[in-house]
């Protein structure tokens, strides 16, 4: 890079830091930087709302002031004639903080349903794509705390158990790899990031979907917000959580140590191998045990729902259980034992 781009970048780069002189985006910032825990490259995922676009002026005074490299991309679904046009405009719009954003685009046939689902796993999978080839480890995604009690409500609707209704953590593994998902804004409410944005930005990409009551996920949002105006408190909410996920960690230990002592991987079939003493314990770490596994084998990012869990230990507990399918997994008797193998 000659002098003259040196000088450039040197400018936006203290023109980027300047707004951190806000107390209000430098506490959030500062919060930011506590919850991210990554010395080497990372990615970023961009969609155009408040609450990526505060993840990625965030990512970028993060990366000036740790000399951090990072990659920013945002995925073009072509799920809506406007989405492509939106995707370049969020591009244009990080121009403003010095960011070149990558637009990743999903081709090929579309689903008629669970389509939300069926779009979050495709993201996935191009951004993890995308970050193998370019050697990264770890994505950053703008989940924020509201996104948390969401996700909690969500599970409860669906009958979740422990495990379900805390799924949502700063650090995961995407599938069974070496990538990292972190969410380092989980303790920020979206109110504050929509402060940061509009300061920095003075716009940001309103996506339809996000009024569409048809999605559960917008019907339990509005919810939430009703809840506010009757006096729900986050904090106490919060407290609930958190204390959910040390009883958690407690179950965790007995799940780890079932699937150790009662089951048998076969690496090279990719299959597991239960006995009958994997189902002679807790309902819980049984439920767990097995969720793990087939979330393992069949390479779901999200685990099967809790209730389809819990009819398939009713199942494989009745004498007349012979095969199934669920997850993207064959879940068979053999003899005494439950073989556990990839569907084709």
């Amino acid at each position: 890079m000659n002098q003259k781009s040196l000088s450039a970048q040197s400018k936006t780069h203290k023109k980027i830091l300047s707004y951190l002189k806000d107390k209000e985006i430098l506490r959030i910032f500062n919060e930011f930087e506590n919850s991210l825990n990554v010395k080497n490259k990372f990615a970023v995922a961009v969609s155009g709302g408040p609450d990526s676009l505060a993840l990625a002026f965030l990512a970028k005074c993060f990366a000036i002031k740790n000399s951090v490299d990072v990659k920013y991309l945002i995925v073009d679904h072509k799920l809506r004639k406007e989405s492509s046009t939106e995707a370049k405009n969020v591009v244009m719009i990080l121009k403003k903080i010095g960011v070149s954003c990558k637009i990743l685009v999903w081709k090929g046939k579309k689903p008629s349903s669970n389509i939300q689902s069926a779009a979050r796993d495709k993201r996935y999978s191009l951004l993890v794509e995308e970050c193998k080839k370019n050697k990264i480890k770890s994505i950053l995604l703008g989940h924020h705390l509201d996104d948390l009690f969401e996700n909690f409500l969500i599970r409860i609707l669906r009958g979740s158990g422990l495990n379900g209704l805390i799924s949502l953590n700063k650090n995961t593994k995407y599938k069974d790899n070496d990538i990292k998902v972190l969410r380092p804004l989980l303790d920020i409410e979206k109110k504050n990031l929509t402060y940061l944005s509009k300061k920095i930005f003075n716009l940001y990409i309103n996506d339809p979907s996000n009024k569409n009551e048809n999605f559960k996920r917008i019907r339990i949002r509005n919810l939430m917000s009703s809840l506010e105006k009757e006096g729900l408190n986050k904090k106490k909410f919060l407290l609930t959580i958190n204390n959910l996920k040390d009883s958690n960690k407690s179950i965790k230990f007995y799940v780890d140590k079932n699937i150790e002592k009662n089951s048998i991987y076969l690496k090279k079939k990719n299959s597991f191998i239960l006995n009958l003493n994997f189902f002679d314990q807790a309902h819980e770490v049984i439920f767990r045990s097995l969720t793990k596994i087939i979330q393992k084998i069949g390479e779901k990012y999200y685990p099967v729902r809790g209730k389809s869990i819990s009819e398939l230990i009713k199942k494989i507990k009745s004498y007349s259980f012979t095969k199934v399918t669920l997850g993207g997994c064959f879940i068979e008797k053999i003899n005494k034992s439950i073989l556990i193998s990839k569907e084709n």
